[in-house]
């Protein structure tokens, strides 16, 4: 799949996809994404900002206008794109976190999608999901009803390194409901909301965020506590399967794409001939040419320039030298991939920006896995399948019924 803007610009192509790819469950149109994008600078993230924040706010206006006129249809839908072209507005702004632009965005993308929530079909609740000594925030999908009057399985789905529990909406939470799903979608430690809230940075132990969520789903009495699932986008390809080793309760996982070790295709030109060699460098007191290298790829990579900015914020480090030792934590080596019992489903795209072949190494270590191919026929090849929600979203609740409910 040829990129059909910012030819030049593997991320700012790859965010745009990313967008074009929300259409699908009503995060954005055609027109508005091409005509915001038409009006960017390549490479120029005070542009990129300028742009989208300006289409944000146009659509705001027209979901508050049909909102003061009782078109409720018009408003959720209005407001579930503004809530995405506000997200998008703020993305590479994080290489400096006291941007005041960011946090501007970012209250008026959960704005947006929680007014959109309100005006929602089904019932959608923002939630606390309590979580040592503070919350995490989410939403609550309530399953379409199928008059069994028998618990209904849930999904816990969160994002990655970048993306919020808003945009897991648009990976396909409104079919998983339509097929009788509850959904608790939440931001973790690292993630944007506590990020936002109180700078609670990520953590390699993510069994103890995945176990506050699924605590917090099971104080209801309409949810199965032997139909819990777990799917895990982008970065969450790791962290997802990571909680599922050590959470037992989880009876299937998703791992949206497959990461088996975060580090390791960030980390391929550091000398060094072993991981650990690689390691000692990254964490070592002084490395000079490992800087001096890391600064050369930021000016060069659009992917590094974003990844080791946007790094130095949720790992609440300085240096993109941190930023790499700190990735070194992230893995499901040692073990780890192998403890997973849970049925596990790898997507794999086979044009990955960031993760190539990780998929397959998760998938060889982990005993029940499934690995899941997407290739560029279907237009589906992008980093978690952007630009193919639908496809993908079906190939995983479809595997979902299979697994949690293959007599239903």
């Amino acid at each position: 799949m040829r990129p059909a803007l910012f030819e030049n610009n593997s991320s700012f192509w790859f965010e745009t996809l990313r967008s074009f790819g929300h259409i699908a469950y009503g995060g954005a149109d055609f027109g508005e994404v091409l005509t915001t994008s038409q009006r960017i600078r390549e490479g120029d993230f005070d542009s990129w900002y300028d742009e989208w924040l300006v289409t944000a706010d146009r659509v705001a206006a027209v979901a508050r206008e049909a909102e003061r006129k009782q078109h409720k249809v018009s408003a959720r839908d209005a407001w579930l794109r503004a809530s995405n072209y506000y997200r998008s507005a703020e993305f590479f702004l994080h290489g400096n976190p006291g941007d005041p632009r960011i946090d501007h965005a970012y209250e008026a993308s959960v704005a947006a999608f929680k007014s959109a929530m309100a005006l929602s079909e089904r019932p959608v609740a923002p939630v606390e999901i309590p979580f040592e000594n503070t919350t995490l925030p989410g939403y609550f999908y309530e399953a379409a009803d199928d008059g069994s009057g028998r618990p209904h399985p849930v999904v816990l789905i969160h994002n990655g390194f970048d993306g919020t529990a808003e945009e897991c909406h648009f990976f396909g939470i409104p079919g998983l409901v339509e097929r009788g799903y509850h959904v608790l979608s939440f931001d973790g430690p690292g993630q944007p909301g506590p990020m936002h809230r109180e700078n609670l940075v990520f953590r390699p132990d993510w069994e103890t965020v995945v176990g506050a969520a699924i605590d917090f789903a099971l104080t209801r009495d309409d949810v199965d506590p032997e139909g819990v699932a777990l799917v895990g986008l982008s970065m969450g390809g790791q962290l997802a399967p990571r909680a599922a080793a050590f959470e037992r309760r989880i009876k299937a996982v998703v791992s949206i794409d497959g990461v088996y070790d975060i580090a390791e295709n960030f980390i391929a030109d550091i000398p060094g001939a072993t991981r650990e060699e690689k390691a000692a460098l990254l964490r070592a007191e002084s490395a000079p040419e490992v800087d001096a290298q890391l600064e050369r790829a930021v000016a060069e990579s659009p992917v590094m320039r974003w990844a080791l900015s946007h790094g130095a914020w949720v790992f609440g480090v300085d240096t993109p030298r941190q930023v790499l030792a700190s990735m070194l934590d992230y893995h499901l080596g040692e073990g780890i991939a192998e403890q997973i019992e849970a049925p596990l489903l790898i997507g794999d795209a086979e044009g990955d920006l960031f993760f190539t072949g990780q998929p397959q190494a998760l998938h060889e270590h982990a005993p029940n896995s499934t690995l899941l191919v997407f290739g560029d026929e279907l237009g589906a090849n992008a980093h978690c399948h952007a630009g193919a929600q639908r496809l993908a979203s079906a190939a995983i609740a479809d595997w979902l019924d299979e697994t949690l409910r293959p007599t239903a």
